[in-house]
């Protein structure tokens, strides 16, 4: 799972004109990327790295619209080391909020490591170690800036977008219900400022169902055999890039996250 504060935080950055069209599409494609970095053999996951730096190679432009301190105009890239800084903060704290919200809390040492291993999965994408922080307790104080920061802005688009793609993702009506859970536990895990950022409400019912959902769950974990807790979400991403196309066909959703 990319995890609530990525899919939020980063939301806003420009998507291909077919992207637009086919949003969830477009996300699931990013996620089975990452899970055949992490997942897959030495081979599927260089060509996967491949296919990403030939695209990185053409996302850069200008801002149509200013966001926050940053005027229209104001040129981006891919290749940006601050903003590929920016977006592994994002997985990387999902990824640890996900795990010791759901599973247990780590030690100082499984933190370090964990931080270490995004060192090396942000290397693998292209961020120099020189432009991240070297530790974990580092990383910590650069994400509570960024946090605190005037940098974060919304614009008009990026609001829409962050809402649509973590509480409405495709799915079957059958698994609505699901999905309404979901949508609190994500809820849940969003950074406090980036919920007040979006207008999200987390009233005291809110957490307390939260709370007593995250327990439930890691107490769950613990005899979940590791064939279930472990391994890639294919089958689930697969699901949600279908139920979106079905769905446009018949009319019934309409690509409106980057329109």
């Amino acid at each position: 799972m990319i995890g609530a504060a990525h899919a939020l935080t980063y939301t806003g950055t420009e998507m291909s004109t077919q992207g637009a069209k086919t949003p969830f599409q477009r996300l699931t494609r990013t996620a089975k990327v990452f899970e055949t970095v992490f997942f897959g053999t030495r081979a599927e996951a260089d060509r996967a790295l491949a296919a990403v730096h030939a695209l990185h190679e053409r996302v850069r432009g200008t801002l149509p619209v200013a966001a926050g301190r940053w005027a229209a105009g104001t040129p981006y890239s891919a290749w940006d080391p601050d903003l590929m800084l920016w977006t592994l903060g994002c997985i990387a704290d999902s990824g640890q909020a996900m795990y010791q919200t759901f599973v247990r809390k780590l030690s100082a040492d499984e933190r370090e490591a964990l931080w270490q291993d995004y060192l090396l999965f942000g290397e693998l994408f292209g961020l120099s170690r020189a432009d991240a922080p070297p530790t974990y307790m580092d990383f910590r104080a650069y994400w509570a800036e960024r946090l605190a920061s005037d940098d974060l802005a919304l614009t008009p688009t990026a609001r829409v977008a962050g809402r649509q793609s973590c509480f409405e993702i495709p799915l079957p009506r059958h698994l609505l219900a699901a999905r309404e859970m979901a949508n609190l536990l994500l809820l849940g895990t969003i950074p406090a400022r980036v919920r007040e950022l979006y207008g999200f409400s987390f009233t005291l019912a809110q957490q307390a169902a939260f709370q007593a959902a995250a327990a439930s769950l890691r107490r769950a974990s613990r005899i979940t055999p590791d064939a279930l807790r472990r391994g890639p979400n294919t089958a689930s991403f697969n699901l949600v890039a279908r139920t979106e196309r079905d769905l446009q066909r018949r009319g019934k959703q309409r690509a409106t996250i980057f329109a």
